[in-house]
């Protein structure tokens, strides 16, 4: 356990090292983030069931594209870049039940597929990504339901 400051922050910067390391040892790198985003939101802005959600809240995509890559670097690396809220930005759409969070996973491990090189990237990078809906579907339904939506995401899809 670390005893100053010091320690703490040698330990954090450890930690990240450590979680980089272990992506990108099965190829999950800045370029495999950057080309999973791209191809992932192509595939949702096209869907019939997503698509319309993201193009009303999304108007300049270069730069949500480059948060998005911003966030995945955080989630994957640890690397502390990403700030913002993504469960008030959801909490605030309108309507976001089950059936959309199983299809985002749906279009995101069909891009894990498609872009794969190594099987332990597609359920290293499957795995966050359901525990984020999984997380983001629970909130949502708590502050609709109280405790009852509490396990709200427990039957996604895993990849």
């Amino acid at each position: 356990m670390p005893t100053s400051q010091t320690d703490a922050q040698l330990h954090v910067k450890n930690a990240r090292l450590a979680k980089r390391a272990h992506a990108e040892s099965c190829g999950v790198d800045e370029q495999y983030i950057s080309r999973l985003v791209d191809r992932f939101y192509t595939r949702i802005r096209s869907d019939e069931l997503l698509g319309p959600i993201f193009a009303g809240r999304v108007s300049e995509w270069p730069p949500h594209l480059g948060r998005m890559k911003s966030f995945w670097r955080s989630v994957l690396f640890g690397s502390g870049e990403f700030s913002g809220n993504p469960m008030l930005k959801h909490i605030a759409i309108p309507g976001l039940e089950t059936e959309h969070f199983e299809r985002w996973l749906t279009l995101f491990y069909a891009t894990l597929q498609e872009i794969e090189t190594d099987p332990e990237a597609a359920v290293l990078v499957g795995d966050r990504a359901r525990s984020i809906a999984d997380s983001l579907l629970t909130g949502i339904s708590t502050k609709r339901l109280g405790i009852a939506g509490a396990k709200a995401g427990k039957d996604l899809p895993h990849v």
